[in-house]
């Protein structure tokens, strides 16, 4: 399993001053103690299911500051589809959590899931902590984990939004949550790698290893640029010569990649 921590988030989160800044801390510290151990027990466990998870979740919870909407939720009285079907249920049951629970009959149906009586009270969804297993039952009920290992952003966002809303906002997470996590599983090849063994190499490098890197890649037969950038598209690469090396297709180029490289 990924680790994932405040460090993590921290290097997701976009950067805030004032009360916003203190809401986002708030969230952030309450999530990361129990974010590993939620994550494992749904099965969001790889590199990609988990990064798409962090970007959806940064995104609908607006750079992790709220785990309830802006709006009153008023637009959604009487909305039967939703099951407000009694007087002032657009705003008791407003948006909350990290994935924006809405409507009477979501509070009614999810709660039992979790344990907890969402629909008698409503407020309690927008406790961080529960806003993450929240996120987590939504995210299992939708089955979203099968679109995250086809790396598709598209039916990802649809299947949490209902639409497309804020894509762009979601690609940027995305990247910026596969950059950490890149980070994350190269310490722990570095933790691995014998001393003077070459580098391991991970997404956001730059420099003339990478370069080396890339001409290796080239010599291959693959498509890569010779550029110094260790980018999505060499990431890419480096993913496809693991799968047919029948190597960890993790995208980090640790002792046995580079053995691959120069056998």
């Amino acid at each position: 399993m990924i680790a994932v921590d405040l460090d993590v988030l921290h290097s997701i989160m976009p950067r805030f001053s004032g009360t916003n800044h203190s809401n986002q801390a708030r969230i952030v510290e309450a999530i990361s103690g129990s974010m590993q151990e939620t994550l494992e027990k749904y099965e969001i466990n790889t590199a990609l299911r988990v990064a798409h998870f962090l970007a959806q979740i940064a995104h609908e919870s607006a750079g992790f500051r709220t785990t309830e909407e802006f709006a009153s939720g008023a637009a959604y009285e009487g909305r039967s589809d939703l099951g407000n079907t009694q007087p002032g249920d657009g705003r008791r049951y407003k948006g909350r959590g990290l994935l924006q629970l809405t409507g009477r009959a979501n509070y009614r149906a999810l709660g039992p899931k979790i344990g907890l009586d969402l629909e008698g009270n409503p407020e309690l969804a927008a406790e961080p902590v529960t806003s993450l297993v929240i996120a987590c039952e939504y995210w299992k009920d939708r089955n979203i984990n099968r679109h995250c290992d086809r790396d598709d952003l598209i039916r990802v966002t649809k299947a949490v939004n209902g639409g497309l809303n804020g894509l762009e906002d979601r690609r940027r997470y995305l990247g910026k949550a596969k950059t950490a996590l890149a980070r994350v599983e190269a310490l722990a090849h570095e933790a691995n790698a014998k001393p003077k063994s070459r580098p391991v190499l991970r997404r956001g490098l730059k420099g003339s290893q990478v370069a080396e890197l890339q001409a290796l890649l080239r010599k291959k037969g693959y498509m890569v640029a010779i550029d110094g950038d260790f980018g999505p598209a060499t990431e890419t690469i480096v993913r496809q010569f693991q799968k047919n090396k029948k190597l960890g297709a993790d995208g980090i180029v640790g002792p046995k990649t580079w053995k691959a490289l120069e056998g």
